[in-house]
């Protein structure tokens, strides 16, 4: 079996690949109106909270976004372009020096807390 050229993957990935997603970076908070199929019935869960980090590049481009949920923080990682989202809205666009925010994992109540970014 031989491999694929490397045009004909570009071209299955750009056809894979999501149009509708809003430009966000590390620190913004977001929030991702997940599909969930329950048996028969499928609703929409809406998940709000910080992404901590945007990891890889092209079609498997993933971001993860933490949240704290009745004092438990609970991180989820999502593929960028995946149908399981129906759509991704940012809430506020946070002010961070760093590419990764795992420092947060560690801090708790106002320490925690992200400055936001002022527009110019």
């Amino acid at each position: 079996m031989s491999k694929p050229s490397p045009a004909v993957v570009t071209e299955i990935g750009n056809a894979a690949k999501r149009d509708d997603v809003p430009a966000f970076r590390a620190g913004d908070t977001i929030k991702v109106h997940v599909k969930v199929v329950e048996g028969s019935r499928s609703r929409v869960q809406v998940f709000q909270g910080v992404v901590i980090r945007i990891h890889g590049s092209g079609v498997g481009r993933t971001f993860t976004v933490r949240k704290v949920s009745f004092g438990v923080g609970v991180e989820r990682t999502f593929p960028l372009h995946s149908p399981i989202f129906e759509q991704i809205e940012v809430v506020t666009r946070g002010d961070v020096r760093r590419a990764k925010l795992y420092y947060l994992r560690n801090l708790t109540g106002k320490k925690a807390k992200i400055k936001e970014r002022r527009e110019a």
